[in-house]
């Protein structure tokens, strides 16, 4: 990688559909979900041999960003920019880019979020270079998830034509972004042959993804050349502040590439790729035994006649007995002990929203 080359990590986010292990104290990033790493850990690691720690760069809220550095400490400590308040992965990612391009005004950027588990990291770097020769053309470049499952879980991206020019990987126009779609429509998309999950990870020039804030958001521009004008002074934390808290909470996809100008994506096949967003994708990501049972941060799991089952344990001396059970998930929050079917694993985040309605924040 060139002197002009950043990874910036997305890690403020709450992870409710992991609760009740990933909570406000420590979501999910933080957590050891899918062995000794944390998933932080694990994309810090996925960065070495492409990126040196000064290249690194953490966007979070000082919460976390506690924790973080402890977990990551070759990362400079000034390389953690802090939200005074969680406002969507837009302002998230202009904040970096207005940053990096004060200190480099060549910087280009792979925005990544925290999160996510990559199998295979040496396609990963290849996809990464690919993508980054892209950018240097103007683009806003993204990774398709080429996808295995009509997943009502993932927005969609269409592809266009192929790009014009002799790029490493094969590269596409992007048609347009779709939203989450219920299960007949991803059916249908899934049929075109011509659809990627939107991965959420994305490559480009800080200056061309400012411009396209400016011309799309320009309340979010005009704040960020406030703030990048002071940062590093002793007026950066205040004027950060002041800006922030008026800013809309708005996604980057939502709020930019969908009607941005020059989007390229690059389908990516075989990355081994998960976002771990529910209890359900553990089976993606781990091996299961000869049952199809996966146990983990627990070696005190007794299973009787129990089949495609996942365990998760408190990480304490609590013994956890299955006895004729199938396609369950089984969780040791510590205060909190829930049970689900694995295909109901998604409606977490409707029980996270009853408790949060019913102020029980303790659970939360």
């Amino acid at each position: 990688m060139t002197e002009h080359t950043y990874a910036v990590i997305m890690a403020g986010g709450g992870g409710t559909r992991l609760w009740p292990v990933s909570r406000q104290e420590k979501p999910k990033q933080l957590l050891p979900l899918l062995g000794q790493d944390t998933l932080f850990q694990g994309t810090v690691r996925r960065l070495e041999n492409l990126f040196s720690p000064a290249q690194i760069f953490v966007v979070t809220v000082e919460e976390q960003a506690r924790e973080m550095r402890l977990q990551a400490p070759q990362i400079p400590p000034e390389n953690y920019l802090i939200e005074s308040a969680p406002r969507g992965t837009a302002s998230v990612v202009g904040l970096a880019a207005s940053v990096l391009y004060q200190r480099d005004k060549n910087a280009r950027m792979a925005v990544l979020p925290a999160d996510h588990f990559i199998r295979n990291r040496d396609l990963f770097h290849y996809l990464l270079n690919a993508a980054f020769d892209v950018a240097e053309h103007g683009y806003l470049v993204t990774l398709g998830i080429t996808p295995t499952q009509p997943s009502t879980a993932y927005g969609y991206i269409q592809q266009g034509a192929p790009l014009e020019g002799n790029y490493k990987y094969p590269t596409y126009q992007v048609r347009n972004f779709k939203e989450k779609p219920d299960e007949q429509t991803a059916q249908k998309l899934l049929r075109t042959g011509d659809h990627s999950w939107n991965s959420g990870m994305f490559i480009w020039r800080a200056d061309s993804i400012l411009k396209e804030i400016d011309r799309q958001l320009p309340e979010l521009g005009g704040a960020l050349k406030k703030i990048s004008a002071v940062w590093g002074t002793d007026q950066q934390a205040a004027v950060l502040h002041e800006n922030w808290k008026e800013l809309k909470n708005i996604t980057v996809d939502y709020g930019v590439m969908e009607n941005a100008e020059r989007v390229a994506v690059l389908p990516a096949s075989g990355l081994g790729w998960s976002d771990v967003g529910m209890w359900s994708s553990l089976f993606e990501v781990l091996l299961p035994d000869m049952n199809g049972n996966i146990a983990t941060n627990s070696n005190l799991h007794l299973s009787y006649e129990t089949h495609n089952t996942l365990v998760y344990g408190g990480g304490n001396d609590r013994l956890i007995v299955t006895i004729g059970v199938d396609d369950m998930v089984i969780i040791d929050g510590g205060d909190v002990l829930m049970v689900c079917k694995t295909d109901q694993s998604q409606k977490v985040k409707d029980v996270v929203e009853h408790l949060k309605k019913h102020r029980q924040d303790k659970y939360l």
